[in-house]
């Protein structure tokens, strides 16, 4: 997996807007890629509701790793891992984890400031970039601040602290620039001329196509937890239908045939994978 690092690199700075439908295990992200995903990125809620923990760093650590083994045994596309905030309040706490996960073929990782102070993101990003020059590992660093989604400051100055914060994070080591809860047009293209960190946006119902998000200066579209939920609504409403009516017409609305989906495993992953160069 070390081979995708610069290739992974390369799909945030040419070509058009890359596109992560999040994953949350090996099979999720084995089919996101049959279907012609050029990467794949997990989400941490997904990935932790899939081993019955709750967001927010309660999946335990070792857990985390060994789920991102078996995505990248599964796949020959890029993988890069949502980290939340290292899992540790310190900053050199995160060292081991990720050297865990690199070990495993991760090329990619997301570190969040969340409500924290910025500088205590940026010292991670420098030890993660530490640890990844250590192992000999390209490493993508996608610094996300949550400066839109937790409205951190007011409306009118949001586009200024998440400059801010943007170029603290690059001075820190961070390759891209994540921003959640960022929609508005004007704003999303203020902080693509503020910044030179490929910017990643996180899919919102208000947002156009990633095509038109690419003429606004958008390198980079998320799913985030949003295709979780809805595979996870569809599985409550077929089986609410199945043990209060006894009926399975939503098992089979829009079933992937049996054979389709086990053929994805028993051939090479690599059969149908795009050009992960883009």
């Amino acid at each position: 997996m070390r081979s995708t690092a610069s290739p992974f690199r390369a799909l945030h700075h040419a070509g058009p807007v890359l596109v992560l439908p999040n994953a949350w295990d090996a099979g999720t992200a084995r089919l996101i890629e049959s279907v012609g995903a050029r990467a794949i990125a997990t989400s941490s809620a997904a990935l932790a509701w899939a081993h019955g923990a709750a967001d927010g760093e309660r999946l335990p650590p070792a857990t985390l790793v060994a789920a991102a083994q078996e995505m990248a045994r599964a796949i020959r596309v890029p993988l890069s891992v949502d980290l939340e905030a290292g899992y540790h309040a310190e900053p050199e706490g995160i060292a081991d984890l990720v050297a865990a996960l690199l070990d495993v073929g991760v090329v990619g990782l997301n570190l969040e400031d969340g409500s924290g102070a910025p500088e205590l993101l940026a010292r991670k990003l420098s030890v993660a970039r530490r640890v990844a020059a250590q192992r000999g590992v390209d490493l993508f660093l996608n610094a996300r601040t949550d400066v839109y989604l937790r409205t951190l400051v007011p409306a009118a100055r949001a586009v200024e602290e998440v400059a801010a914060r943007a170029r603290r994070y690059q001075e820190a080591g961070a390759d891209g620039l994540f921003v959640p809860g960022l929609a508005r047009r004007s704003e999303v293209e203020a902080v693509v001329r503020a910044t030179a960190l490929p910017l990643n946006l996180m899919a919102l119902p208000q947002l156009p196509a990633a095509a038109e998000l690419g003429a606004w200066g958008v390198r980079r579209l998320s799913a985030g937890s949003a295709l979780a939920q809805a595979t996870l609504a569809l599985v409550r409403r077929a089986s609410r239908e199945l043990l209060e009516q006894g009926t399975g017409s939503a098992l089979f609305a829009d079933a992937l045939p049996y054979g389709d989906l086990n053929a994805l495993f028993l051939r090479a992953p690599a059969a149908d994978a795009p050009d992960r160069a883009g």
